[in-house]
This record gives structure tokens, C-alpha cells and sequence, in this order.
């Protein structure tokens, strides 16, 4: 079902899978997204463009008989919910429940409200924020769920949800109008992660489109909701949480500091273990620790397995991962070939093309390291201009390269193909802009199939990184975040690494590049996973 964009939404998914392995009573609601984010098409000069993703909703989702109205702009909007049902992995299930204005009996424009992940304008997404939030009380209320303990915002798209929430208790008390004591009622049902330092990640709405859309000019002036004469879902949603989180220690200190007075702990990320472990991998820690998929802890037994069979697991999933690649691309990669891998979003602060910062320097270290090839995947934003070019610079680099290095782009970065080469490439790079980076998934992913980290010190790499021991660092030392020769430091460290540490140590002690293999399954496979990660919400934020 592609209703995600990149990581928050897979690590929403993943949270909702561990949830059911847990037996943890939850129960999830987001939209539709009946066409999808979108599909991507890069055309022969790397320019980026999208096509909607028309999905079978019936084949995966069973319709619900309740509907429940919104109010946009004054028009009574009609909202139905899909269930999918999360099964862990003792047949637990968790439902979610997707919600949809598709009907016949609402206007065409309201009809379109669920079409699109991200889409639209500033009106379109407060529309869509107001059917999440206030709807997916609404939903929840309608389908049963009358004795919710906890309500977890996970980031600030569905902080409308504390307005019916307040609705909800001054109504309760036979009232219209919301108190002080209906405020720190709702304070006290509301957890809020937030996941990102970047300002595109926390939107906000003039006064003027929140009363046009919402109808409610009372709620204007309260100084918790509103304030500096904007809608920042953000804001409503710390001051609305009795628990805030962000998503790694360093995060929660960025965080601290961007949200000051507001009390914010840190959860650092991690990823469903059972989802992202491709199957050879998957069989050889069923035959050498068995029951893993129940307690991801175990798997710091890895230094178990014999180096034999992890590397024989590798070659297997390497192999998968370049038949696809030559069969999309026919470049003709090969999987004896050292290969970096690089998979995310196509933001600017990722730094996609920092390994071609110098083509000459990345020559001479193919030319005394050994052979190199590099996958790439990922999407720019439709509107994101600066991410588009991103792409193109990285195909001009590939055209500049072709003699030295194989460079493959592949199209419609999505779950699947994530999966794919998280677990096929020997080394997973990953350059962020510090401290732009709140945690990052990815190396997570490829750490649980024995894939080693070449990064930056940010994000969840502070906590997973040992030198030689779990990956490697880039840029260790820089002054300065903000250093103009940040890109040229980390840069230099990244070709560095290569050349004389990494590279090496793949084509010529084979032995000890496995040893950190194992050593990246161990110690952060059995830690940076959402088991854990549910584990510590249900402990600091569910039940306190």
C-alpha cells in the first residue's frame, strides 16, 4: 500500500508491527492516500517526475460501517475508515484504520481531500490535518474505542486531535466553552514525538486559514492553541502532551534546545527486525538463534554464527540485490565488486552527492583501493526544486564517471527495494548535514543483515557507531555544523576511509571485515529495533 513517503511513515508501520508482537493494546489511524505519494520517473537527464499511484484499496482493506462528519469551511464533510489488521508474530493484531472522504454524497472538492500524501497547498494540508485529528477521534468514538488511556502524536500532523479531545470533556461537563481544567485533562491523555529539526517538518497556518477552514473562531483565543498569530501544529501539540519525546539522545538535546522550556526526553528509533531482515538471514538466525523474532535481544548472540555462513548469507542476498539492479539498468554490475549503498529521501541536508564532492579523488581511490559500484535510490518531494537537482547532479557524476565507477540510480524508491539493498550492499554510506539528521532508519535496517555503516556522527550513528568494531565515522573532528568546509572535511574523511581502511579491508582481510559484520548484527541489529523502541514508550509514555 504506498500511503508513505519515507521513513516516519515505514517507522509508523514498524512501531504498529511491534506493537502486535508485543500484545500491546493500540490502535492506529492515518488517511487514505488514494493515490498514493507518488510514482517516480527519472527520465535520461536524471530530471525527476511524478505519476499518481492508483492502488487496489478493496484488496487490502475491508470497508467500516460507522461515518462521521467534519466540518470544513463550513461544509459537512462525510468520512468513512478501512481496517487492515497488523498481525504479530504470536497472532496478535493491531488494526488501523485508514480514513477516506471518497464519497458520493460529499463535494468534489471534499471528495479529494484523501487523494494525496503531502499534496496540495497549505489549505489542502490543513484540511487533511483537521480529517486526521478531529476525524480520527470522531472515527474512534464511532468504531468503539470509547476508553483510549493514551493518545501518541507522532509528529504534528494530527495535533487537531487535541481540539476534539477538548470538545470531548467540556461537553462532558455540559459546557461550550473549554476551561483550564479541560486543557490539563487532555495534557495528561497526549504523547507527542517529534521527528525532525528541519522546518519542513513542522507545518504552520495563518489565523486567517484556520478560522476560514475550521469555523471556530473561539478557539482563537486560546493563548495554548494559538499564539504568534499562527497554527503551529507543533507547538499545539507539545502544549497539549503531558510526555514529549524525540527520536535519539542527540535529538532530544536539539530539541530541548529548539523547545525551550518544554520538558523533552528522547526513544531513539528502530526498526521492525522480522520486516527488515531479508530471508537468508532471516534462516540463519532461525538455525543459530532461534526465537529472535520474539526477543531481538537475543541477537547480540550473532558472534555466534560461523564466519562462514554469515558471509555465504551475504553473498546470497548480494547476489538478489544485483540481478535486480542489472535487469532495471543493464549496467553489468557485478557481485564480487566492493559496493556502497545510499537510500533515502532526496533532500538536500542528506548530502546524496557528497561522495562526487572531488571526481578526481574518487578516481585515484578506485584506482589504488580496487573496483567500486554505488546504488542509489530515492525521491525528491514534487515541489522540493533543490532535491530534483540533487538527482540530476548525481546522474552528471555518474556520465563523468562511467570509465572508473558503476553507478546505478534506481526508480520508485520504495519499501521493497529499500529492503533490498539495506541487506545486498557491503557497506551502507550515510553524510547528513549535522545535526539535520534526528535519526535515520536506514543503517538500522542494514545493520540487521550484517551490513556496516560508513557515516556521519549524527542522528542514531552516535549511539550505534564503535570504530572498526560496528562501522566507520565521516568527518570526526569537524569544528563546526555550520563549518563552511564542512562538505570539504567530510568529504576528505569519506575518500580517506575508503581508501586506506575500508576498501582493504573487503578485498584483502576478508576475515575481519566479517568480524564487523557480525559485530554491526550484535550490537546494534539486537538494539535499534522498534521491539525495544515500544518497549521504553509503553514503559515512559503509555503507562506513566
Amino acid at each position: 500500500m504506498p500511503t508513505y513517503s519515507g521513513g516516519l511513515g515505514i517507522l509508523a508501520g514498524d512501531t504498529i508491527r511491534s506493537a502486535a508482537d508485543l500484545m500491546v493494546p493500540m490502535v492506529a489511524v492515518t488517511l487514505l492516500h488514494r493515490k498514493g505519494y507518488f510514482r517516480q520517473r527519472i527520465d535520461a537527464g536524471g530530471w525527476q517526475h511524478e505519476e499518481p499511484v492508483d492502488w487496489p484499496v478493496e484488496k487490502f482493506l475491508k470497508d467500516q460501517t460507522p461515518r462521521i462528519t467534519v466540518t470544513i469551511e463550513g461544509r459537512v464533510v462525510q468520512v468513512r475508515a478501512w481496517r487492515y489488521d497488523t498481525a504479530g508474530v504470536g497472532g496478535y493484531f493491531v488494526p488501523v484504520y485508514l480514513l477516506d472522504t471518497d464519497l458520493p454524497e460529499n463535494a468534489e472538492q471534499d471528495r479529494h481531500f484523501t487523494d494525496y500524501l503531502y499534496g496540495g497547498d497549505k489549505h489542502y494540508r490543513l484540511c487533511q490535518e483537521v480529517i486526521l485529528g478531529i476525524g480520527g477521534v470522531k472515527m474512534f468514538r464511532a468504531l468503539g474505542y470509547g476508553k483510549l488511556t493514551r493518545f501518541h502524536m507522532n509528529e504534528g500532523h494530527a495535533s487537531l486531535l487535541t481540539v476534539e479531545l477538548l470538545d470531548e470533556q467540556a461537553r462532558s461537563a455540559g459546557r461550550t466553552q473549554i476551561t483550564h481544567e479541560d486543557i490539563a485533562a487532555v495534557r495528561s491523555l497526549c504523547v507527542f514525538t517529534t521527528h525532525t529539526p528541519v522546518p519542513a517538518g513542522h507545518d504552520k497556518f495563518p489565523l486567517d486559514l484556520v478560522d476560514r477552514v475550521l469555523g471556530r473562531p473561539e478557539l482563537l483565543s486560546i493563548n495554548e492553541i494559538f499564539h504568534d498569530d499562527v497554527l503551529n501544529v507543533t507547538h499545539l501539540a507539545l502544549t497539549l502532551s503531558h510526555y514529549v519525546n524525540g527520536v535519539t539522545k542527540k535529538h532530544g538535546e536539539i530539541s530541548r534546545l529548539m523547545y525551550a522550556p518544554y520538558v523533552i526526553d528522547a526513544i531513539t528509533n528502530g526498526v521492525h527486525a522480522g520486516t527488515w531482515t531479508a530471508k537468508p538471514f532471516q534462516d540463519l538466525f532461525d538455525r543459530y538463534i532461534p526465537g529472535w523474532r520474539h526477543d531481538n535481544f537475543s541477537l547480540r548472540y550473532a558472534l555466534s554464527i560461523p564466519k562462514s555462513e554469515v558471509w555465504q548469507a551475504h553473498e546470497t542476498a548480494k547476489r538478489h540485490l544485483i540481478e535486480t539492479v542489472n535487469q532495471q539498468t543493464g549496467l553489468g554490475l557485478s557481485p564480487d565488486t566492493f559496493t556502497l549503498g545510499f537510500a533515502r529521501r532526496a533532500a538536500t541536508y542528506k548530502r546524496a552527492d557528497l561522495l562526487f564532492y572531488d571526481i578526481e579523488r574518487l578516481k585515484d581511490v578506485v584506482s589504488k583501493a580496487g573496483p567500486l559500484q554505488v546504488i542509489y535510490a530515492g525521491k525528491a518531494h514534487p515541489n522540493d526544486q533543490q532535491g530534483k537537482e540533487l538527482i540530476q547532479r548525481i546522474f552528471r557524476a555518474k556520465e563523468q564517471l562511467k570509465d572508473a565507477i558503476k553507478i546505478a540510480y534506481l526508480e520508485n524508491y520504495g519499501m521493497e527495494l529499500g529492503k533490498l539493498i539495506t541487506a545486498g550492499v557491503d557497506i551502507w554510506l550515510n553524510n547528513p548535514q549535522p545535526p539535520l539528521e534526528a535519526s535515520g532508519t536506514s543503517g538500522m535496517k542494514a545493520a540487521l543483515n550484517g551490513v556496516p555503516s560508513l557515516s556521519v556522527l549524527d542522528g542514531w550513528w552516535i549511539e550505534g557507531h564503535i570504530e572498526w568494531v560496528t562501522g566507520w565515522s565521516i568527518g570526526e573532528g569537524a569544528l563546526s555544523p555550520w563549518d563552511q568546509d564542512r562538505s570539504s572535511h567530510d568529504a576528505t574523511s569519506l575518500y580517506e576511509k575508503l581508501e586506506h581502511i575500508i576498501m582493504p579491508l573487503f578485498y584483502l582481510n576478508r576475515d575481519r571485515f566479517i568480524d564487523i559484520m557480525r559485530h554491526a548484527i550484535m550490537l546494534n541489529g539486537s538494539f535499534f529495533n522498534t521491539q525495544r523502541m515500544v518497549q521504553q514508550y509503553v514503559v515512559n509514555a503509555y503507562y506513566r
